[in-house]
């Protein structure tokens, strides 16, 4: 792994530092069976603000055959998986009889200059290896770490003083950059206070979450609360668990109310499904 540089170019008059480091993972896309992309030595990128970093590649890791300039803007972009700043080029793919609009782009940014950014929004590449693994949801952070460590801290979930989950056995999920998540067992949710969403995310560190819950309110949260039934291994002991937003809900731990923390998923649009 290289050094990281930092370039701040200007954007809506403000100074917007994008930081990159070039990665020595073996990172490939694949459109069915075409490996639409092929690096040893991603660049791995991160802009301003925003904690999930992506991938851009050197024109010679593409399959710059089946790339095609789209005629047209996309018109319903993804805050999460698209661009955070001027484009200068949409593409899409093209593979056998298969077309995948406005996959890719270049952005208008010296930090990312000569170089082409993919989206992971499910749906247009179909998997994405780093070495043999497949990564779903967005690439993985170097810099991170993820924890799941089970406690005895008993763990009262309520939002407008109606509560929605108390647990005297949760597990504790560190995860850097954000909050503690308190996954807490469901016979100590108060389901009758929630209802089914039928909202999912895709997790490169934890995995695939296989149910959402929004509250029955008032007021109403849309999907504050989450599972995963099979989550990685190095997250084994969330596995069916629930855990709640604490950006949305109040929570208080061993008698004491916690502050409602500011993260990134305090913005709605951050948010899946949101």
């Amino acid at each position: 792994m290289t050094a990281e540089r930092i370039v701040c170019t200007q954007g809506g008059g403000e100074v917007v530092p994008v930081r990159t480091e070039t990665i020595d993972k073996w990172v490939r896309a694949f459109v069915g069976e075409t490996a639409v992309v092929d690096s040893r030595d991603p660049v791995l990128f991160w802009e301003e603000s925003f904690p999930v970093p992506a991938y851009a590649f050197a024109e010679t890791d593409l399959r710059k055959d089946l790339l095609r300039p789209s005629q047209d803007e996309p018109g319903d972009v993804s805050f999460f998986f698209g661009p955070k700043g001027p484009v200068s080029q949409w593409y899409d793919l093209e593979v056998d009889d298969r077309v995948v609009r406005h996959v890719a782009w270049t952005r208008d940014d010296p930090a990312l200059e000569n170089l082409v950014v993919l989206s992971w929004q499910p749906g247009l590449i179909d998997h994405w290896l780093e070495e043999d693994e497949v990564v779903r949801g967005h690439p993985r952070d170097p810099h991170k770490r993820v924890e799941a460590v089970a406690s005895r801290r008993r763990a009262v979930v309520a939002l407008d003083g109606v509560p929605l989950a108390e647990s005297d056995h949760p597990v504790l999920l560190f995860e850097t950059g954000l909050p503690t998540r308190y996954y807490l067992p469901r016979q100590d949710v108060h389901f009758e206070t929630l209802v089914p969403s039928e909202n999912h995310s895709l997790c490169p560190y934890k995995g695939e979450t296989n149910q959402y819950w929004s509250t029955v309110g008032p007021p109403q949260v849309r999907n504050v609360a989450w599972s995963y039934a099979s989550p990685l291994p190095a997250v084994g002991k969330v596995a069916g668990l629930v855990a709640f937003y604490n950006e949305l809900v109040d929570i208080t731990l061993d008698g004491v109310a916690q502050e409602r923390p500011e993260s990134p998923f305090s913005r709605a649009e951050w948010r899946p499904g949101s």
